[in-house]
């Protein structure tokens, strides 16, 4: 690919590029297959890439040779990456929306994945980067704040200037809105309280929906714009009727003196009340992800059962809307910005698919580090078992050194502790039998 090259060395498509994919017509969304939607609370994701897939070359191709691999793993959607030309490889600075060729493949190929995935029941989400787009060209003060369109399409043009960048950006002086969220330092911040930059991408995610065959978003950086905007592209786009939709906010915890504090209420709050006002999306709980990882490394499963009696992360509060996850691209993957403890990775997943929530399970973990058998096994149980994102949640013991719950027709137990109190122990009796185990953590399933 042809690349100019602008401030601080970021490249953008080139004219000639754009123009060659603009000879491609993509096929109406009348000719791909469409799976009958399921309810929310019964999805189960996966993540299906990481940090370094780009580097392939050929990305999509691959998950596509992985299909049988992913009917085995019973997941009902994939999340794949973001499809648009972007500055960086791995296309979370998105420049030309229109424009599918990408580091992990042509816009062929990702028709030709997302044809397969739906044929085979197979939902594809698809990675939403509008907090910020880079911009194509410089103003007169040598700003990189004006864009390009060059990529024929239906609905609005694209090809916005400074107007379509938040008023407050302190580095891209734009002159719309102020943001409606926090900052995003690397690229321009987008003014999504413009009512013509919105219509603009909706009828770009209508397209990706109806065209490229993708069935649900997943937004990154939603700290960045007001969640009442996630809702509204979420109900003018694919809609609200039995569609999945996670939104990402790598938030802080509370810590002290390099210790994770108990009580995350404060963190979880903050992923609740966006929650609310989107309306149609799930949140990522990373306060569970942060508290159980906590729990797993120093032995303090204690952790796991907050003042309430409840689980402490969202997940204990709206289980409906916890996305729950063991690692992802930013937090294990090459960046391991903040990795669960590798050793007891299925630990996590012995946790997050025996309780409520909507598990997200990782390709990393399923492909690489060979872990497909166990997972697989934990995600029939939770199906066997009838477990969905708000089945009722029963918590039975969290020691130090213990955790025992159950969920439907699973009881789990995490934690070195070998000799159980004979009262939490699932008694043959009643129909209970060990149903999987490993390295500090075992499953009862109840006969039927």
């Amino acid at each position: 690919m042809n690349e100019r090259t602008g401030a601080g060395g970021r490249p953008t498509a080139s004219a000639a590029s754009s123009a060659a994919e603009a000879t491609t017509t993509a096929p109406q969304g009348s000719t791909l297959p469409r799976p009958p939607r399921i309810p929310v609370e019964e999805t189960i994701c996966m993540q299906g890439f990481g940090w370094e897939s780009h580097k392939n070359g050929h990305w999509y191709q691959v998950v596509e040779s992985k299909i049988p691999e992913l009917l085995e793993a019973e997941i009902t959607h994939l999340w794949l990456p973001p499809p648009s030309q972007s500055v960086a490889p791995q296309g979370y600075l998105p420049g030309q929306l229109y424009n599918l060729s990408s580091k992990y493949g042509s816009k062929e190929e990702l028709i030709a994945l997302n044809r397969k995935l739906l044929e085979a029941g197979i939902r594809p989400v698809c990675d939403i980067v509008i907090n910020h787009r880079c911009a194509d060209y410089q103003d007169e003060n040598g700003v990189w704040n004006r864009y390009g369109d060059d990529i024929d399409h239906a609905g609005k043009p694209i090809d916005w200037a400074q107007w379509a960048i938040t008023s407050d950006d302190p580095v891209f002086r734009g002159t719309g809105n102020k943001d409606s969220g926090d900052d995003y330092e690397a690229a321009p911040d987008l003014d999504h309280k413009n009512k013509e930059l919105r219509d603009g991408l909706v009828d770009w995610l209508k397209w990706l929906n109806r065209d490229i065959g993708f069935e649900g978003w997943r937004f990154d950086f939603v700290r960045g714009y007001a969640a009442k905007y996630l809702c509204e592209y979420i109900e003018r786009s694919i809609g609200t009727d039995n569609t999945f939709h996670v939104g990402e906010d790598f938030l802080e915890l509370q810590w002290n003196d390099g210790n994770l504090d108990y009580n995350q209420d404060n963190a979880r709050q903050k992923l609740a009340d966006y929650a609310r006002e989107a309306k149609h999306a799930t949140m990522f709980d990373f306060v569970t992800k942060g508290i159980l990882q906590e729990a797993v490394k120093n032995c303090q499963y204690d952790r796991l059962r907050d003042h309430e009696g409840k689980a402490p992360g969202l997940l204990g509060w709206w289980p409906e809307k916890a996305c729950t996850f063991v690692d992802n691209h930013d937090t294990g993957s090459t960046q391991q910005h903040w990795p669960f403890p590798n050793e007891q990775v299925m630990v996590g997943y012995a946790y997050i698919l025996t309780h409520p929530g909507v598990p997200c399970l990782f390709w990393e973990h399923h492909f690489d580090w060979g872990l497909a058998e166990e997972i697989n096994h934990l995600v029939a149980l939770r199906k066997k078992a009838g477990i969905r994102a708000d089945s009722q949640l029963e918590i039975l013991a969290a020691d130090h050194d213990m955790y025992v719950a159950r969920c439907g027709g699973l009881t789990v137990k995490l934690g070195p502790r070998f000799d159980m109190p004979e009262d939490l122990v699932p008694s043959k009796e009643e129909g209970w039998e060990v149903a999987a185990s490993g390295k500090d953590w075992a499953v009862w399933a109840k006969s039927q």
